[in-house]
């Protein structure tokens, strides 16, 4: 949940690195959180509600996968390549620092 809090701390920040943990854990709860708000929209009839979460959380998502990007060495535009894309997600990062910065810390 750390995670979570830390990419929506960090909205719009393209610049700089995201760890495999920190990328996998806010995908993670934000399927978690879609499926949940998804079913509560439904029964109470109300479907702006997924529709506001989701617009939301498009531009965190697309700075986490673009910092994630950075980790591996790539320009961020990488992520517009499916299968390429998520191989260089499940990619272990640049130990120390390259051109994207340092090496992140998981510690938050």
């Amino acid at each position: 949940m750390k995670f979570y809090l830390k990419v929506l701390q960090n909205y719009a920040t393209f610049k700089g690195r995201a760890s495999r943990s920190e990328h996998w854990y806010f995908v993670l709860f934000n399927i978690i959180f879609s499926i949940a708000l998804s079913y509560v929209s439904g029964v109470v009839n109300l479907p702006i509600l997924y529709t506001i979460y989701s617009l939301a959380l498009l531009i965190p998502s697309i700075a986490v996968a673009v910092r994630r990007m950075h980790d591996v060495g790539k320009s961020g535009w990488f992520i517009l390549i499916p299968i390429y894309g998520l191989i260089l997600a499940c990619t272990q990062g640049v130990k120390g620092e390259n051109e994207y910065g340092t090496e992140p810390n998981d510690n938050v």
